[in-house]
Order: C-alpha cells, then structure tokens, then sequence
C-alpha cells in the first residue's frame, strides 16, 4: 500500500492528480498515526518541505532493508526526492516514475546512480537471481562504487550476464572462468554463478535459477533430515541451492510430501513426470529394479535431464532419511551454460539504430558475426568488440556457412548470425537450424524489425483499416522457389487485404497481372527500396503501373512491394479511443 501524505491544500491537489494518472494510492491530509502508516505502507509519499518530511520519518527509521520507501516533493511538483530506502526499499524507481508522469526532475542522490554504476543491492532482483554475500555488503557496494579494482565472473550466460558484460564500467574486468581470477589484485569480486567458490570476504554472488534436480525415494521419505541432507549434497558438490530452479520425480511421488516440502522451502516448482517421458532418456545408471517400481529405468537422473534439456552435471547418488532412501541427479540448464551458442539476430530493416537493444548487445559480446552482407549493412557489424572476427556470408553456402562457425563453437565461443529484418520471415534459417540439430549445437532466436513494419512506417500508414482491411499478408511471388498452388498471389488477392510481397521485384510484371484479377487497378501501391537505408527510396504509383515503376526504377533486390487501400488512408475510426467505449482500464460514458 502507498499513502501520500500532505499538510495543504496545493499539496492535496496534486495528491489528487498522482492518482488521477494512475498510481494506486491513498492520501491523508496531516496525519496523526504515523507509526502505523510507516508499518502498513511499502511507500510513503510526502508533499511539502523536505524538512517536515526528514522530522516526522525520523522516530521509526530502523533498517533499509526493512523500511518503507519514503519520498518527498515540493508542493509546485516541481522536484521529487527519494529519502530513504531508494534501492532495496525501491524509493529512487518511484521516484523516476512518478517524477515523469508529472514532468519533474527526479533528485536522486544515490552514489551508484550518479555515477551510473550498478546497483549490486538490486541485480538480483532486476533478474530474478538470489543474493548472498560473504562479506559486509555495505562495505563491498562503497568499494565498488568508488571504483576499486573489481572482477566479473560470468560462468553461465543469460540476460543479465548480457547486460552486465555490455554496460561493464572501466574498473571491472570481466572473466568467464574462476580459475582465471587472481583474488589478490581485486578489492571487490562479483560473482553470476550457480557453483561455490571460495573467494574471500569480498564476493557479492548472484545465484540464476540454472540447476535443476531430479529426485527418486522410497515411500514415506521423512522431510527431516532429506532436505538438510540434500542441500549438504549439493554444496558437496559446489552448486549453490539457491540456483535450482526446480525439482523433477516420477508421477507416482507427486504426493511424496518430503519433495513437496522441499519445493516449498526452496520456493521452487515441483514437477512429476509421467514415466513414459522418462524411459525415453539414454542415462548413465539405468536400474531394472527402478522400472519394476515406475515403470522407467531412471527417476533421478532422467528428471534432471528432462527439466535441464541438457546432460548431468552429478549422476545418481543415493542418500538415506532415517530408514528410507533417496537418490538425486543434478543438472545445469542447457541454455544457461557458458558453452557455444549460436543467436539468430534479426538486423532489423536496415538502419542500425533499428536493431533491437538485446540485439545491440549481442553483437558487442560476440566473438564472431556471420552476417548476411547481400541484406545486411556492414554498418551493424561496428558494434562488434575488439577481437570479434566479422565475416560476410554473401557467397557462402549452407555447409560453408556451417563450416566457418564450427571452429568458434567448439571452443565455446558466443556466435551472432546476423539475418536482415526479422530472421523468422524469408531468412532462410530453417535449413540451418536443421544441420545445427544433427551437431547438437544450442541456438536461440531473438526477433528483429521486419521491413513491412518499416514500410508502414515509412508511409505514414496503418495497414489495417477498421471494419474495411483487417488482415496483412506477408508473401512472395512465385520465382525459381514454387510457391504452394493454394498460396498463389491470385488467390490470396481475393481478400484486397493489404498485402506485402518480399523477393518479387524482379518477377514484377507477373505480380501485377496476378493482383489485377482482383484488386481494382487503381490500388495504391508503394515500393519501398532499402527501407531505412541511406539509399533509401519509396515510389508510389497504382497497380496498373506497378511493373513499369519497378522497371523504369531499375528495382530487383531488396525491395518491398506493398499493396493496399489502407495505404494513406485516413478514414475510418476504431471504437478503442471512442469516449462510449468501455475496455478494462477505461469507462466508457455517453
């Protein structure tokens, strides 16, 4: 709960507008019970002179860790402050937001965000990682935000280890391998892993949700000591609990309530698996006796693997609860794991700026950048890292291309193939991903701007109409690759839905003999040449001077034709912004 707290009237006002833009709030005007205010709010927003303020907070202050977020603005809602408890209270993020929806200056004064410095107090939380230090944080956070040697251990990969390797101020220095790490040279070690490692009282570790462990029993196993027994087991062998991200067992001990207490007291999912799914993974100790029982000839270790996708990291190991036995298998998720990776990267249409923020960060953290350089401006390739090998796919073919990445794989380096627009849309990455399979290569997909977006774009145009043009058909004519008899342009013409056609600028003529048998020939048309190039160009004409636009032009690759009433359009109003229209966050009035 967030109450606002004023003393006048100009103070009230504006409590009434906070509220009126959408912050879930209550306000009272001079309060007398503050102690029960500071134990029910998460944040207190005062109005008035920051005095008062700092007077009437400061019996109950206590511990940041525990107290509410407390914020202070001026009465003209000119500046707001946070005042205590701004990161782990999260005082200063309120602050921001509530600064912007007014049109104020946020004032805040936090060492770490003046310096644009990480906030290490709330790393964990912005990744959903868990925290656990064996120093005195406080003491390690003003080490590292006055710029003493630091090192930066990312041995798994995920989003946040991507932001912290492309944000990495100058005292840091990043490595990929503990072993690598002399402890001696650094003041202060911040640690991205799942594993234990011994580095001092100067480490700040941050514990992703990467280990997952499967777990088969005996019936009635007693929850004490199974739990203490297995997290012992796990440090044993250097993987921290907080890292696991679930538990996995047979269907048949869904309701064993040891590995249900354990899921609880983890604060991790439980998941049991029909034993069918588990028979089909190829494990180290398969055991007759276990298939008797469950109908699978693993539990443990087969779980690890189903919930990991990946191999086992500890095999089955028994262990024994009182008078029952347990065994346990661990394994590290397969795309948390430091090891080669191939991104699919969409560029995007063109414009480098246009390359997506994950993306941008990508291509500063690879090692080697296969980019589609027939597509692609060799601009998007700058962002690479000194060391990064650039090459331009233009003349390769698919074993070539497969080739020229398998060296960095296997030495488990971070590959970006760099695909024009949205690589899910004509990028040809099937047939990669398919030889990728054979390899047992791990790959991932992140999503780029794909050109018919930046057609509309361009065009000042929404291509959908309401009530008129509802459907947007991404397509292309049929050239040396076929296209399916059902998906011929004159069929899908039928609907004169706005229609995109990529690839067809040379098959031109045939394109516009295809529409013509229903679109109208006065459609408008627009061919859109390198969209958000330098060299970029537009020409608009109507469907019946379609092919002599594209020839007169000299058009062939990358060109976009889009065809369409819904370009330039300008009538026809949807009901979402209509005054009598109710949707969940707006009532609609007569």
């Amino acid at each position: 709960m967030i109450t606002i707290i004023t003393h006048s009237q100009k103070g009230e006002d504006l409590a009434k507008q906070i509220i009126k833009k959408g912050f879930e709030a209550n306000f009272v005007r001079s309060p007398k019970n503050y102690q029960q205010l500071w134990q029910e709010n998460t944040a207190l927003i005062f109005i008035g002179a920051l005095g008062i303020c700092v007077r009437e907070i400061a019996p109950f202050l206590h511990n940041k860790k525990t107290d509410p977020a407390v914020i202070n603005i001026d009465a003209n809602g000119q500046f707001v402050q946070p005042v205590v408890s701004g990161h782990v209270g999260g005082a200063n993020q309120l602050a921001k937001t509530i600064a912007s929806a007014l049109g104020a200056t946020p004032v805040v004064t936090t060492v770490s965000d003046t310096s644009n410095l990480w906030a290490l107090d709330l790393l964990a939380k912005q990744f959903d990682w868990k925290m656990e230090c064996t120093g005195h944080l406080n003491h390690i956070i003003a080490d590292f935000v006055n710029a003493k040697p630091t090192a930066l251990l990312l041995d798994i990969r995920d989003k946040g280890t991507l932001f912290l390797e492309t944000e990495c101020p100058n005292h840091v220095q990043v490595f990929f391998d503990a072993k690598a790490i002399n402890i001696d040279l650094f003041d202060v070690i911040i640690a991205v892993t799942p594993y234990i490692y011994d580095f001092d009282r100067k480490a700040v570790y941050y514990r992703p949700k990467a280990i997952h462990v499967g777990i088969g029993c005996q019936r009635n196993l007693p929850t004490q000591p199974f739990i203490p027994l297995l997290e012992e087991a796990l440090k044993s062998h250097r993987i921290s609990p907080l890292s696991v991200a679930a538990i996995g067992t047979v269907d048949i001990k869904k309701d064993e309530q040891a590995i249900i207490d354990l899921a609880a007291q983890w604060q991790v999912p439980m998941h049991a698996f029909d034993s069918e799914v588990l028979a089909n993974y190829k494990i180290p100790n398969p055991s007759d006796k276990v298939k008797q029982e469950t109908g699978s000839r693993s539990v443990a270790e087969a779980a690890a693997m189903h919930l990991s996708g990946n191999e086992l990291l500890c095999e089955k190991t028994k262990g024994k609860s009182g008078e029952k036995f347990f065994t346990y298998a661990i394994a590290i998720a397969k795309n948390y794991e430091r090891k080669g990776l191939v991104e699919f990267l969409g560029a995007g249409p063109g414009d480098p700026e246009l390359v997506s923020v994950r993306g941008k960060r990508m291509l500063q953290t690879a090692d080697y950048i296969l980019y589609a350089g027939s597509l692609v401006p060799k601009e998007l390739t700058t962002y690479a890292k000194s060391g990064c090998v650039v090459e331009n796919s233009a003349e390769m073919d698919l074993p070539t291309q497969i080739a020229s990445m398998q060296p960095y794989y296997e030495r488990g380096l971070f590959i970006v193939r760099l695909h024009t627009g949205d690589p899910c849309i004509y990028g040809a990455i099937q047939e990669q991903m398919t030889e990728m399979d054979k390899l047992g290569w791990n790959y991932h997909i992140t999503p780029g701007i794909s050109s018919f977006q930046a057609a509309a774009a361009a065009l000042k145009s929404q291509f959908t109409i309401p009530e008129e043009v509802q459907t947007i058909i991404l397509t292309r004519g049929e050239g040396r690759t076929p296209m399916p008899e059902r998906e011929q342009l004159q069929k899908l013409a039928k609907t004169q839905s706005t229609m995109c056609i990529y690839l067809s600028a040379a098959i031109a003529d045939k394109i516009e003999k295809q529409l013509l048998e229903h679109y109208p020939e006065d459609t408008p048309v627009a061919i859109c040449y390198k969209l958000t190039w330098k060299e970029e160009k537009i020409y608009r004409c109507r469907l019946i001077d379609l092919a002599k636009t594209v020839a007169e032009n000299n058009l062939k690759m990358t060109t976009l034709i889009v065809v369409g009433k819904a370009i330039d359009n300008r009538s026809g109003k949807s009901k979402l912004y209509h005054r009598k229209f109710t949707h969940t966050f707006r009532e609609g009035v007569d």
